[in-house]
């Protein structure tokens, strides 16, 4: 027999109160985890986009609360874990505090309860970066993609010697310094960074500081048109054409805008489009954006993105695929 999800057990055990219920428990147990939650972050492939390549659902600790939170990138979800409960299963408030009460009385009746000693993992952050000047080696890098320092400096893309970071694990501080050539920064309009690139690393590529949507700082809306972009590197490179456009990028094609946002643009503008990869994750963020906003989109056929596009193939050939395309979806 199936029971309500309001149902209480009459033990001296029975959990009444949402707060009794681990929030460690509530993540392990909906997403059957390997591994035990004791204060680590770890990040999962979405459970709303298990097809996604690069994983976007992080687990993570909030220390002023001592419990587990959940963002997912893939979709702009997040929340503790009655939040995750009510997203997992379409359901309301009060329900998903009842199913919560449910399951976990009914887990501890058959596993009973373990005590986890609950440590939060420490984490690197950003001490210091130590910009340089632009070299033969950035020139060779960036102008591949049309993009020259005069564009760079606008959209606040710094060239660094190296950046510090440091970690506080009970008073012991670790200091690590990384530097070589092809390092970047971007920054925010205060000259904050946001984010570091490092293109030719395979496992770091990117280190995100902050969420930034990139290149809104830099709007001047001065034209009728604006572009999404799945990169600040291809929106650069966009923005580089000429076209009667503004562009902006969000932190990932696997990090929806805000509603808030978009309703901003949308009164700034005549029409917005994005501009994604050519492959699944971008093909089902132009869906993504065009399901919650009505925001039409394309992807370029013919290379993975814009910007590889015209280090490939060059700018007029790039441009005489890429424009029929941005017309047709600002047309639709």
């Amino acid at each position: 027999m199936t029971l309500p999800f309001n149902f209480m057990f009459s033990t001296k055990n029975v959990i009444v109160e949402i707060s009794q219920i681990p929030s460690y428990w509530v993540f392990q147990y909906y997403l059957n985890l390997h591994e035990k939650l004791v204060g680590q972050d770890i990040k999962i492939k979405s459970v709303w986009n298990p097809a996604e390549r690069t994983p976007s659902f992080c687990i993570y600790v909030d220390k002023s609360q001592m419990q587990y939170l959940f963002k997912d990138f893939s979709t702009g979800k997040s929340g503790d874990k009655v939040t995750f409960v009510m997203e997992l299963f379409k359901i309301d408030y009060s329900s998903a505090c009842d199913r919560l009460v449910h399951d976990y009385n009914i887990f501890v009746k058959s596993e009973g309860t373990e005590e986890i000693e609950f440590n939060p993992q420490a984490k690197w952050e950003l001490d210091y970066i130590n910009p340089r000047g632009w070299n033969s080696l950035d020139s060779s890098f960036w102008l591949s993609f049309r993009i020259g320092k005069t564009m760079l400096e606008t959209y606040n893309v710094k060239a660094l010697e190296y950046y510090n970071m440091v970690k506080d694990e009970d008073g012991v501080i670790s200091k690590l310094k990384i530097e070589g050539e092809h390092i970047y920064a971007y920054c925010d309009k205060d000259g904050i960074p946001y984010k570091i690139y490092q293109p030719y690393k395979k496992k770091h590529k990117f280190h995100k500081l902050k969420s930034h949507i990139q290149g809104l700082d830099q709007l001047q809306y001065n034209q009728p048109y604006l572009v999404i972009c799945s990169s600040l590197k291809d929106a650069m490179c966009l923005k580089g054409f000429g076209y009667n456009i503004e562009v902006i990028a969000p932190d990932s094609e696997n990090t929806m805008i805000k509603p808030y946002v978009i309703d901003n643009l949308k009164s700034k503008y005549s029409k917005i489009i994005t501009l994604f990869d050519n492959d699944e994750a971008g093909k089902k963020a132009v869906e993504a954006y065009a399901k919650a906003y009505n925001i039409n989109g394309t992807c370029l056929t013919i290379c993975k993105d814009i910007s590889d596009s015209v280090k490939q193939f060059g700018f007029e050939i790039t441009h005489s695929h890429l424009k029929p395309l941005l017309k047709e979806a600002l047309y639709k």
